[in-house]
């Protein structure tokens, strides 16, 4: 985490392997600006509580894995009981900051991102949304834009990671309103 934060010029976050509030604090202590929960969390919620009370909500992300607006755990391996929907209402009242929302269902695809359940998260919480899953064009990030507060963008990028450039040309032509990049 060191290496990357002195490397990186933005905000990060870190998640996986966070039980407690010490394993958060280790890794904001070596630099990230956020920690990522999802499975700890789905075993026991009050961890949610507990990061953001000594963290700060604004420090605190829960990740749902969701498939047919069903949540699931352990890298989207597992079935859980939860609604999607219901979690991440339950996953702000516990003091997450910010959902970042992975559609299995369109993981990997490239043919955009699960809209419909990231608008009902989106519309239910009034966190900031993060869609995640399925990004393949400029297009579909818009659209993911239009409903969530921000777009994860992975597959679409990790072949070519110098269409990050052309990506945030192609985003402005449709009328997303970007930052300068640094």
């Amino acid at each position: 985490m060191r290496r990357v934060a002195e490397q990186l010029a933005i905000p990060f976050t870190v998640g996986g392997g966070v039980r407690g509030v010490a394993d958060a604090d280790q890794l904001l202590s070596a630099g990230a600006d956020k920690v990522a929960v999802n499975s700890a969390a789905l075993e026991r919620p009050r961890l949610v509580t507990e990061l953001a009370r000594k963290l700060g909500s604004q420090a605190v992300v829960v990740a749902i894995d969701t498939e047919r607006g069903r949540v699931k755990t352990r890298a989207g391996t597992t079935e859980t009981p939860r609604e999607t929907v219901e979690w991440a209402k339950e996953a702000e009242a516990r003091g997450a900051g910010e959902i970042l929302l992975t559609s299995i269902d369109a993981d990997g695809t490239r043919e955009g991102y699960d809209l419909e359940i990231t608008r009902a998260v989106a519309e239910a919480v009034s966190i900031p949304v993060i869609a995640s899953g399925g990004a393949g064009t400029a297009r579909h990030v818009a659209d993911a834009l239009r409903v969530a507060q921000a777009a994860l963008l992975a597959s679409i990028l990790h072949e070519d990671p110098d269409r990050l450039t052309s990506l945030r040309e192609e985003l402005r032509g449709l009328g997303v309103p970007l930052r300068d990049a640094a």
